[in-house]
């Protein structure tokens, strides 16, 4: 039973670092997209994107770390996850159809990364039960 206590208490400590991390980089990256940088704006133009939709990102993402830090409200903690994934996916996918170099590239895939692991690593009174 001690060792299941040092797991769990292992598992929600690297669930932390992993969400703090993500959570961080989201947030970095949201204010670059709201406040329209000339490096993030000519990023997003060579991805064939239109400059307003990093403003609409950058709140997304905003938003999507409040509810993933904020206590309670399950329901909203997938739906961030949720669209953290297919934005950073969406973000992978596109940097490589444009042909971008891996250091173009590479922030996407660890920002995917971390989603994933977040996600994977969260407690269990930060998933929902489903009750047959």
């Amino acid at each position: 039973m001690e060792t299941s206590n040092k797991s769990e208490k292992r598992k929600r400590i690297f669930y932390w670092i992993f969400t703090l991390w993500m959570s961080l980089g989201m947030a970095s990256t949201a204010i670059v997209q709201i406040m329209q940088s000339k490096d993030e704006l000519a990023n997003f133009t060579t991805l064939g994107y239109p400059s307003y939709l990093m403003i609409i990102l950058g709140i997304w993402k905003l938003l999507g770390v409040i509810a993933i830090l904020i206590p309670k409200r399950l329901l909203l903690k997938e739906w961030a996850y949720a669209g953290f994934f297919f934005v950073m996916s969406g973000a992978v996918i596109s940097h490589l159809i444009v042909g971008d170099a891996i250091g173009r590239t590479f922030p996407a895939v660890l920002l995917l990364i971390l989603v994933i692991i977040s996600w994977y690593l969260r407690p269990l009174d930060r998933k929902i039960t489903i009750i047959d």
